[in-house]
């Protein structure tokens, strides 16, 4: 198995965006032929959500698997035999806490947090926008929006 240098590692992760991903350009595009409109990256919230629907305060994470930690018990275990295991479970774990850090502050604000895999994304929009749809929903039954 090639192991890379340093660089090319560096270079590697370089490359790995954090924001305008696949998975959040798919479901942007199906939120907006449902005709959601949203903001994107939105700096005025904590954690800079990556859509966020402020006519109904939901904010939407694009979440990776590997580097929000899906599965963690399982994921730990392939990382504690693998290179820079300390590296990698700290990382990790960091980004685990901070999304329930940013969680808390979004809900005590007002605000729904969804957060979506991007396997999900991509395995199936539709129930994704489903989500979206029924968070809707529910955020404007008693406000009178919807039976007026």
């Amino acid at each position: 198995m090639d192991r890379l240098t340093k660089e090319q590692r560096h270079k590697n992760m370089s490359h790995i965006k954090n924001k305008d991903t696949g998975i959040e350009k798919i479901l942007r595009s199906a939120l907006w032929q449902k005709g959601y409109q949203y903001r994107k990256n939105y700096s005025a919230l904590p954690g800079k959500p990556d859509i966020v629907l402020t006519k109904y305060k939901i904010a939407i994470f694009c979440d990776s698997e590997f580097f929000h930690g899906k599965d963690w018990d399982a994921l730990k275990l392939q990382l504690e035999r693998g290179k820079n295991a300390d590296f990698w479970i700290k990382k990790i774990s960091r980004n685990r806490e901070r999304d329930e850090e940013i969680n808390r502050q979004l809900m005590y604000m007002g605000w729904t947090v969804l957060r979506f895999l991007g396997k999900d994304i991509k395995k199936d929009v539709e129930q994704c926008v489903k989500v979206v749809e029924e968070t809707i929903f529910e955020n404007t039954v008693g406000e009178g929006d919807v039976f007026d």
